[in-house]
């Protein structure tokens, strides 16, 4: 990784949970994951996922909805959710 800034490595961590929920993970999955095949430490994802959470709340309550009904969501579906965080966090 070029940048080490922090803003660098908080968006890395970014890509890697949208990642995370293309193949439908929970929040506790994409946080062992992450820990176990990237090292970052699980409260940086938490920490990370939280802020997506606050920011995309409607993507946030539809996603867990379907984890819930142990329904996941269509990759268009995840797909689409995850271009609007993009477009939104490019907006900032």
């Amino acid at each position: 990784m070029r940048d080490s800034s922090p803003a660098a490595y908080i968006h890395m961590v970014q890509h890697m949970i949208e990642t995370c929920l293309t193949f439908n993970m929970s929040k506790e999955e994409c946080m062992e994951a992450l820990s176990k095949n990237a090292n970052i430490n699980p409260i940086i994802t938490s920490s990370v996922w939280k802020e997506l959470v606050k920011e995309n709340k409607d993507f946030f309550e539809a996603y867990e909805q379907k984890l819930l009904k142990n329904e996941p969501m269509s990759k268009e579906d995840t797909n689409q959710m995850i271009q609007n965080i993009i477009s939104g966090s490019s907006a900032d």
